[in-house]
């Protein structure tokens, strides 16, 4: 049970008034004085400034600068100490682990990756895994004291109580592996363990500040198809945190059916877009991307940075195959749109962001244009800006977020 503790609890700031104040000083760039926090957080002058001499001597924001605002003494302004706390986030993919260091405003200050062990043994895992971090740490030059845990982002299924990798099917030696409490015993940093797709989401969120969107579905396309959803400002898990597996939805796929692949001819929009298949696809079109074996993940990794270069060289055959994904994604996004009636589709991946130039396009005109669609108001469809590494990014922003944002739990009345 210790190592559970350890694998789950994150080092906390101290108290709901504190993350209030921080989420607030966080999400303005151009600072805050104490009495805009005080308007803001609703909180009185004398705890905000309380919280906020602690969050000064703890290091995390600063006083930079006053500012003249009619009668009276200039005010203090306050600012985030970006470089005061980081994060580290990891990316489990079938090709390649992804490690990112993250600071407090969701800067990437370091990234490295590693090919992905094959889990075989699952010591050599954690092992190769704790090294990288250690090792990304050391070569940001960042104190380690000052690093506040670090997220995995794992395909799922996930338990999420036990922090093990069951058995992801795009990883087929990974099964139950203990992921969460053996790398948080090798590294000495707690750890979080999230499904990638509600990483993704979680990071988009976070790091969206002020502008963030209340409802918006995240659609993921890397190895395989999946959706993170936020409602309601909050990540949607479901019981056992592994919500998000859209790739079983059934969608007209046009131009992209008619191959031997029963799944996909029954219009499973996970099939039916899996790089694989549509590297497969390139090449009954004309479009020649290497040799590759399906189960070859690191050749398909190639083939898609061909098809992306097809792309950007302008190539007809790669523009229309791209599109083509796009507009069957787009037309899966719909039926997420009508069940929930959000009004914002974010788009990213590391498959994604290679093809995003002719696929987002469509995507959207697949969304917006769709006879199905049931909701009366706009919808934006928007790609991730935060590229190929979105859900190691994401991973991060799981222990920025768990650490530093106010959650409503924390308002315990205590006599």
């Amino acid at each position: 049970m210790a190592e559970h503790r350890r694998g789950a609890n994150l080092p906390s700031i101290g108290g709901f008034n504190r993350t209030v104040v921080l989420d607030a000083v966080r999400r303005s760039p151009d600072g805050l004085s104490r009495v805009e926090l005080a308007g803001r957080t609703g909180l009185s002058a004398q705890t905000v400034s309380n919280v906020t001499r602690f969050l000064i001597d703890a290091g995390m924001i600063v006083e930079s600068g006053t500012i003249v605002s009619g009668r009276g003494k200039p005010r203090t302004i306050l600012r985030l100490e970006a470089g005061s706390r980081f994060a580290v986030g990891v990316h489990v993919d079938p090709a390649v682990v992804t490690y990112v260091l993250l600071d407090l405003a969701g800067t990437v200050v370091g990234s490295t990756t590693t090919s992905t062990p094959t889990a075989d043994d699952p010591e050599q895992v954690v092992r190769t895994m704790a090294s990288a971090v250690d090792r990304l740490i050391a070569d940001a030059e960042v104190d380690r004291d000052s690093v506040l845990g670090v997220g995995i982002a794992s395909p799922g299924p996930i338990d999420i109580d036990a922090g093990i990798v069951v058995d992801p099917p795009f990883l087929p030696r990974w099964r139950d592996v203990p992921l969460r409490d053996a790398l948080a015993e090798a590294t000495g940093h707690p750890v979080l363990l999230e499904k990638d797709v509600t990483a993704a989401a979680v990071g988009e969120m976070f790091l969206a500040g002020e502008s963030s969107a209340r409802n918006f579905a995240f659609v993921y396309f890397g190895t395989g198809f999946g959706v993170g959803l936020v409602i309601d400002h909050e990540p949607v898990r479901g019981t056992g945190a592994n919500a998000g597996d859209a790739g079983h939805l059934m969608v007209e796929l046009g131009v992209l059916s008619g191959t031997p692949d029963s799944a996909a001819d029954r219009g499973e929009v996970g099939s039916a877009v899996a790089p694989e298949r549509l590297v497969g696809i390139a090449a009954s079109r004309g479009l020649d991307l290497g040799v590759v074996a399906p189960s070859d993940v690191e050749a398909v990794d190639r083939a898609w940075d061909a098809l992306a270069a097809a792309i950007d060289d302008g190539d007809e055959t790669a523009l229309e195959l791209a599109a083509d994904a796009g507009t069957v994604m787009g037309r899966a996004a719909v039926l997420i749109v009508n069940l929930l009636d959000i009004d914002r589709v974010v788009f990213g991946g590391p498959f994604w962001s290679r093809i995003s130039a002719a696929a987002l396009p469509a995507a959207r005109a697949a969304i917006t244009g769709s006879p199905l669609l049931v909701p009366k108001h706009p919808v934006t469809v928007v790609e991730s800006d935060r590229g190929a590494d979105v859900a190691a990014v994401g991973a991060a922003c799981l222990v920025l977020d768990a650490a530093l944002s106010p959650r409503a739990s924390a308002l315990l009345i205590r006599r």
